[in-house]
């Protein structure tokens, strides 16, 4: 029998000092060797003649070295090494960088595999840094090569010999994990070959297949878990039966504006599940500005006249806020008393605030993560509410369920996940959909244009600040990095203040700011003292500001479509 759990020190051509660093990528054990999955692969099986190589391409030629290494110093730090090779169809040089040891290395009138970037000017031709090995060896040349997430003192070829020396000592006695008919009726590999073949595919063929092999069962595995958890769930638990004499209607009725079909709709299903015994475990789902808040809080409202207590937990300071104030506008009319807990809040305030919420003077709490910490105790907590859950893990929300006597939960998300898509990654929940907007909501427009537009871009910003709006600028990098090409708030914050936009108020927002610091500046924003707010991704989940009505996004390519779209529901 195989032991996974056997240490990689032990594995050949490991030992003590290089499991140190394999530790530091969080490989410890045999197991963990065979599960760390290369990024990607490069296809270095095909032999090109030097006649058929073109300017830009990774290539792989076979060659008889011509000359010895030359070694030209240009400058402090920075020396050259030359070789000149040939094949049957013509020459070309090899070209590396400050690579000492190669003198040594490769021999005169030796064929050797050479494969790396190509760089063509007319019929001079040359191959930069590229990795080699006599003709004879197929390790890093001749075979679909795997690379890998590294680190510090690691190459790929040490990490490619570590894990083909792990994948040879099983001898290919991995234990199988799926039934045979799930092999045959999906056509699956076995788990001995996907595993061979994730790291070393002898095809791209075969490596597909060994990735539907391994997503299949991850996939699998993952959803038998989640439906387990949810028949424990369903099972084992008895929540609570609120009071069907509390109508929700009576907050519908009331409000100064009508609910959408869809809000109707969604509220019929909390209201349903809230009068059953068992707990509710719902996710509801709608875009920014759907009308999700107000669905939570008419939720709210039935819990509260049932005589139970509920929670709303916010990702940051600033929506909480936003959140009580919305609460307070639509739930004190009816004796409801809410009361806001975040990291801000004095020593004073924290302790009354706690202090209340105990006793059951609070029926309402909106709160930060500052809620999952143990002195947080309610006297009879009945729903609990989580915005934004992408923000909170599966753990924390069990945290704060755990507060009461099995609670209804319910959590909320903007991101857009198609339903199949939702059934996987939430399979323990039930699932609402706001799919309308409301009648007042302006349609957002949405355009894509290069940097050739810039100019024009910054006279839109312009006119409208003239008008009287704010904008957003959102940037993906917080200082300017030499190693990737993308703007910078910081950066891009010092153009606009000194040149482009030098009459009007600019700020910056990024996640390296003091939580205070970052407050400050969106209540700012908020209250129309800022024109335009460079920010990073910060304001994804953030405070409603409806006079913002721009949203420039730079190297939108570097953002994901869930990011991007909660980008885009910050604007009006």
């Amino acid at each position: 029998m195989i032991d996974l759990n056997k240490e990689i020190k032990y594995i050949k051509g490991v030992g003590p000092s290089r499991a140190e660093v394999l530790n530091s990528i969080d490989i410890f054990s045999l197991g963990d060797a065979l599960t760390y999955f290369p990024r990607g692969y490069e296809d270095r099986g095909k032999v090109k003649s030097i006649s058929e190589l073109e300017n830009g391409e990774d290539a792989l030629i076979s060659a008889f070295t011509v000359t010895r290494i030359a070694e030209i110093k240009v400058r402090s730090h920075l020396t050259l090494f030359k070789l000149t090779v040939r094949d049957e169809t013509g020459s070309c040089q090899i070209t590396w960088y400050n690579q000492k040891y190669l003198k040594n290395a490769i021999k005169l009138n030796t064929r050797y595999k050479f494969y790396g970037k190509v760089s063509k000017k007319g019929a001079k031709i040359d191959i930069q840094s590229p990795v080699f090995e006599e003709e004879s060896i197929s390790k890093a040349t001749g075979r679909i090569v795997p690379i890998y997430p590294l680190t510090y003192k690691l190459t790929q070829n040490t990490l490619r010999n570590v894990i083909e020396n792990a994948l040879n000592s099983l001898d290919g006695q991995l234990e199988e994990t799926l039934p045979e008919y799930l092999l045959k009726n999906y056509n699956l590999l076995s788990y001995n070959e996907a595993i061979r073949q994730i790291h070393f595919p002898i095809s791209f063929e075969m490596f597909n297949k060994a990735r539907t092999r391994l997503v299949f069962e991850e996939l699998l595995s993952m959803q038998l878990a989640l439906l387990s958890l949810k028949n424990k769930y369903e099972i084992n638990k008895l929540g609570i039966s609120f009071s069907k004499d509390v109508k929700m209607s009576k907050v519908i009725d009331d409000l100064p504006f009508k609910l959408t079909k869809a809000q109707l709709h969604v509220l019929e299903e909390i209201d349903n599940d809230m009068e059953k015994e068992k707990p509710m475990n719902r996710l509801l789902q709608g875009d920014v500005g759907s009308g999700k808040t107000v669905v939570a809080l008419i939720s709210v409202y039935k819990a509260v006249k049932s005589g139970y207590q509920a929670v709303i937990m916010a990702p940051t300071a600033i929506l909480a806020m936003q959140h009580f104030e919305t609460c307070k506008e639509l739930l004190n009319k009816y004796g409801i008393k809410s009361e806001v807990l975040v990291s801000g809040l004095s020593k004073k305030k924290k302790e009354e605030v706690l202090k209340c919420l105990q006793n059951g003077d609070i029926d309402v709490l909106i709160a930060t993560h500052a809620v999952l910490e143990e002195n947080v105790v309610f006297k009879n907590l009945g729903l609990v509410i989580t915005d934004e859950q992408h923000r909170f893990g599966v753990r924390q929300r069990s945290i704060v369920a755990e507060k009461g006597k099995n609670p209804d939960v319910l959590v909320m998300t903007a991101t857009p996940i198609p339903r199949t898509l939702a059934l996987i990654l939430y399979g323990d929940l039930d699932i609402s959909i706001i799919d309308e907007l409301p009648p007042n909501r302006k349609k957002i427009e949405t355009y894509t244009v290069t940097k050739a537009y810039s100019k024009r871009v910054d006279s839109f910003i312009a006119k409208n600040i003239e008008e009287g709006r704010q904008c957003y600028i959102v940037c993906p990098l917080v200082e300017e990095n030499e190693e990737i090409n993308a703007q910078s708030v910081l950066e891009l914050f010092e153009e606009y203040k000194t040149k482009i936009f030098s009459n009007y108020r600019v700020e910056y927002l990024h996640g390296k700011m003091r939580p205070k610091e970052k407050d400050e500046i969106m209540e700012r924003f908020k209250d129309g003292e800022i024109d335009i707010l460079i920010s990073t991704t910060v304001i994804e989940v953030g405070v409603n500001v409806p006079n913002a009505n721009i949203m420039v996004i730079e190297n939108a390519e570097r953002f994901g479509l869930a990011q991007l779209h909660q980008l885009r529901g910050r604007v009006r």
